[in-house]
């Protein structure tokens, strides 16, 4: 575009009396000028006749080149003789305009319109102290005008925001404030704000404002407002979206005010009471803090006990009445009932005659009647000395005949009873003493521990010598294998076998594994039973036995005699996999499975044992467990809390389960409600991956899930059907109820081989979501990308810890291709071939040495060595109450013992506890383990016992 430089001179500054000659010269230069360029000589002012200055009716706007495209500059002013640009303070060639002349009606004056083209070549090549710009100069008759400035300016708008909105956390009506800097751009970028891909109208709702400086603000933030905010940036050119940022308004819980305090624990004496409140007021909500505090308080109470009424002694007889008695009488004051306690019983006052028939009755001598009163009571007399001498009769042949049965057992033995070497406690084949000679006329051998419900056994348990209580026990530990138990015994496992029958014919079914299977084998995860698999039934009758269900620590223990002879029951056990029927309310967290037994119509005559895994890591302190039934209206109700004494069941925890004596079946489980922060929940970590349908991806997945066999084992059926593998043996993590969330984070990635995807390499978990994760498994994904198919390798850690809390390192080294990966096995318990077991079989201590203690043990001694001994020796402590109430203590607490040693058996604990009670005789057994028979005890090994 051709410019010139305008010759000196302002508008209207030509002389008047040379109208047209500047016209004319002007013309003729240009005529001239349009062979050269910037040659061209354009007047400031061109002289005019009398006439009115032009006047613009449309004057050249600001504007902005897009791309490549030019853009237009136009002038319209009246009257004007003629109109050009100037561009940066040069004129723009004539030939660069294109002007269109017209009449204006109204007024007759004429109309000149102009307008020129800018490319952004022209707008590049310009390097001045200010943008681009172009104005019009109009000339009319009487002068010249000039138009305003328009600039001309490359549109353009960045990629990238100077300031991304970034995510917050704030609690309920608190301020959130999220900043957005758009990309620099011409002309400036306006900004629009999306929540969830909606755009915001802050018109709409005052609580919002977005008119500051680009930025988002909300005064007081809702519930509503969570969400995934975007920042728009707009302009002539282009839109651009900054990264998402997520607001999360969370809710801190608050406590319920405390409840009324509970009576006091104990009817008499001291005990505590506790009240209790709940997290709800409000609930923590969206990752909101737990309360901190304790959500039980307890102290403790005193009951005043109630004292019994007891009668005074009689006071002195009175003085002889007009009606011939006198009377007596006591007061119920020794002391007096107090605390409600109960009345005397009895009268407070008796009378009789005081004149030995001198008074006269009725108007008749008292001596007419007498003689008739007199032979009543000779009768009652004559009676009463009867019956005092056969009672005194009765008591001397006793005593005599306990006499003489004493003197004869005496003259049988050196020790008082028949010595037997018991090693059948610990599994070997019952021993005779070494004066008895072997029964081989017996032709039939036992592939168990002993039971009554065979003859023989029938025969022996007849013998005074196994009912009678022992006044002494030997006990001795052979090799740590070998009990010698002081009873007399038979040589009962000699002989030819001997065909056994179990009800519904399942005496082949669970037979005795082979030695080698003993110890716990390896299992891999393949062959893990499904969900559909979580129930067992099997059929029991009088002999009892033991149901198991496999890989999920959930058993059930029939003791021998619960149900009635000639009967058979098919007994049931499932667990609950799907949704939770029990919901907890305020802090309370479900410990355990729901576990099912029945039929529920079922009535056992002995209580059975139902053990149940749990998560919590066992503390007094800091928990309070409760064990809780469902009703058949499908309601929950606690049965007892494990601390608390009862007489209707009994629960003992360990550990990792706990074992629970009932006497009727349904829908258990196990409850816990945190007493301080330290409460521990044991949580199962693990990790599994497997190829991504993308050949360059693979995928970790880590779960964090209560540490009970069956949580697991849900997790592990979930993964065999997607294709994973499990990567590193599971760990156990320790996670405190201190409301502190969970954070898992892969660590350690080969740079060079294998990449994350951006902010994805750490995790976090809210607290609350981890502390009732019964619900569903808890997991978190990460998915990694290899650079090359040729990376076959992955090595990283995983890193799961609580903030403020526990820390758990997985190491993953394993291959990614199928064909070269080494699966990872975990241990299975050993019963888990075997659901049900029937008879002897599913016993640790064979019943003839259970019947020895039972007799033993039940009966009260002097010393204080008693079933209650029995029961401390084996770490029962608490709630003695219960066994009380047992026809026979002792065997409960041996159902007890089975129930807890079921995996290991360790009869070894139960003989050294026999002998530390010091029912031992000062004469150990002499026969060692050469002197065993070599076929029964190989056989009583593969019985496992």
């Amino acid at each position: 575009m051709g410019r010139a430089a305008a010759p000196g001179g302002s508008g209207g500054g030509a002389p008047r009396w040379l109208p047209w000659l500047g016209l004319c010269f002007w013309a003729a230069g240009a005529a001239a000028g349009r062979g050269t360029d910037n040659s061209e000589v354009l007047p400031e002012s061109i002289p005019s006749a009398p006439g009115t200055l032009p006047h613009f009716i449309e004057e050249p706007d600001d504007a902005y080149i897009i791309k490549s495209n030019p853009i237009a500059l136009r002038c319209k002013a009246r009257p004007a003789m003629q109109i050009f640009f100037k561009c940066n303070g040069e004129w723009v060639h004539q030939n660069e305009h294109v002007s269109e002349e017209s009449l204006d009606e109204s007024s007759g004056l004429k109309v000149r319109e102009v307008f020129i083209n800018v490319t952004r070549q022209q707008v590049e090549d310009f390097h001045g102290p200010e943008d681009y710009w172009c104005q019009c100069v109009a000339w009319s008759h009487l002068g010249t005008s000039k138009s305003r400035k328009a600039s001309v300016r490359i549109a353009y708008l960045r990629k990238n925001f100077e300031q991304d909105p970034q995510g917050r956390e704030v609690p309920i009506e608190g301020m959130i404030v999220l900043h957005c800097r758009p990309p620099e751009g011409v002309p400036a970028a306006e900004v629009e704000w999306l929540k969830n891909e909606e755009p915001i109208d802050s018109e709409q709702d005052e609580n919002i404002d977005t008119r500051a400086d680009h930025n988002l603000i909300i005064r007081q933030a809702r519930l509503s407002d969570s969400g995934n905010y975007t920042c728009m940036a707009a302009n002539i050119v282009a839109k651009r979206r900054s990264l998402s940022a997520t607001v999360v308004v969370y809710v801190n819980g608050g406590w319920s005010s405390w409840t009324e305090w509970s009576a006091c624990n104990v009817r008499c004496g001291r005990g505590w009471q506790k009240r209790s409140r709940t997290c709800t007021n409000p609930a923590p909500l969206n990752g909101g803090a737990f309360c901190e505090g304790m959500s039980v308080q307890k102290i403790t109470c005193t009951s005043l006990c109630p004292v019994d009424g007891s009668w005074e002694v009689w006071s002195e007889w009175s003085v002889c009445s007009p009606e011939c008695e006198h009377l007596r009488i006591r007061e119920c004051t020794a002391p007096a009932p107090r605390n409600g306690g109960k009345f005397c019983e009895g009268l407070s006052q008796e009378s009789e005659n005081c004149t030995d028939g001198l008074c006269i009755l009725d108007k008749k001598p008292l001596h007419e009647i007498k003689p008739q009163r007199w032979s009543r009571r000779g009768i009652e007399s004559a009676s009463d000395i009867a019956l005092y001498s056969g009672l005194g009769a009765a008591v001397v042949a006793v005593a005599v005949l306990v006499i003489g049965v004493t003197l004869y057992r005496r003259s049988q033995s050196d020790y008082g009873v028949d010595v037997i070497d018991s090693s059948a406690l610990t599994g070997n084949s019952l021993l005779l003493n070494s004066a008895m000679q072997p029964d081989l006329t017996v032709s039939r051998t036992y592939s168990g521990p002993i039971c009554l419900q065979d003859p023989l056994d029938k025969e022996l348990m007849t013998e005074s010598s196994l009912f009678n209580p022992l006044s002494d026990i030997k006990v001795k530990v052979q090799s740590s294998f070998m009990v010698s138990l002081g009873v007399s015994e038979r040589a009962e496992y000699h002989g030819k076998n001997h065909s056994r029958t179990f009800p519904h014919g399942n005496n082949h079914s669970f037979s005795t594994m082979h030695p080698r299977n003993k110890t716990p084998y390896i299992q891999n995860l393949s062959s893990l039973p499904t969900r559909t698999e979580l129930r067992t039934t099997g059929v029991f009758g009088h002999l009892g036995g033991r149901l198991v269900m496999p890989n999920t620590g959930v058993s059930l223990l029939i003791p021998h005699g619960a149900i009635p002879e000639e009967n058979s029951w098919e007994i049931y056990m499932s667990i609950n996999q799907g949704e939770p029927s029990l919901q907890s309310d305020g802090s309370e967290v479900l410990l355990s499975p729901e576990v099912t037994c029945g039929p529920p119509d079922m009535i056992v005559t002995t209580p059975f044992a139902l053990t149940i895994p749990h998560c919590a890591d066992v503390s007094s302190e800091h928990w309070n467990i409760h064990l809780k039934k469902r009703t058949q209206q499908g309601k929950w109700e606690e049965v007892m809390s494990v601390e608390d004494e009862s007489t209707s069941c009994y629960c003992l925890l360990d550990p990792f389960a706990c074992h629970v004596l009932l006497d009727s079946f349904g829908t258990y489980a196990l409850t816990g409600e945190p007493i301080t922060d330290c409460a521990v929940k044991q949580l199962k970590v693990a990790v599994f991956g497997c190829m991504s349908c993308n050949s360059l991806d693979y995928n970790l997945r880590v779960y964090c899930v209560d540490n009970t066999p069956c949580a697991f084992q849900e997790v592990v059926s979930d993964e065999r059907h997607q294709g994973g593998q499990l990567l590193e043996e599971p760990k156990l993590l320790h996670f405190q109820g201190n409301t502190f969330s969970l954070q898992i984070s892969v660590l350690d990635i080969p740079p060079f081989l294998w990449r994350i995807k951006p902010f994805t390499a750490c995790q976090e978990v809210p607290f609350s979501r981890v502390w009732c994760s019964n619900r569903q498994p808890l997991h978190c994904a990460f998915s990694l990308e290899r650079y090359t198919p040729t990376t076959t390798q992955l090595s990283c850690k995983i890193c799961i810890r609580q903030l403020k809390g526990h820390e758990q390192i997985l190491q993953v080294q394993t291959s990614i291709l199928e064909s070269e990966r080494e699966a990872i096995t975990f241990f299975a318990q050993e019963d888990s071939t075997f659901p049900a077991q029937t008879g002897p079989k599913a016993f640790k201590i064979p019943y003839s040495i259970r019947q020895r203690i039972c007799a033993t043990f039940d009966t009260p001694n002097a010393k204080g060595k008693d079933w209650q001994m029995l029961a401390q020796k084996n770490s029962i402590n608490r709630n003695l109450s219960y066994f009380a109430t047992q026809s026979s203590p002792s065997a409960v607490i041996l159902n007890l013992w089975e129930a807890r040693h079921q995996h290991d058996g360790d009869l070894d604990s139960l003989a050294c506890a026999l002998e530390e009670i010091g029912r031992t005789h000062t004469k150990l057994s002499n026969i060692s383990e050469s002197q065993l028979d070599e076929a029964d005890f190989n056989y009583s090994r593969q019985n496992g016992l």
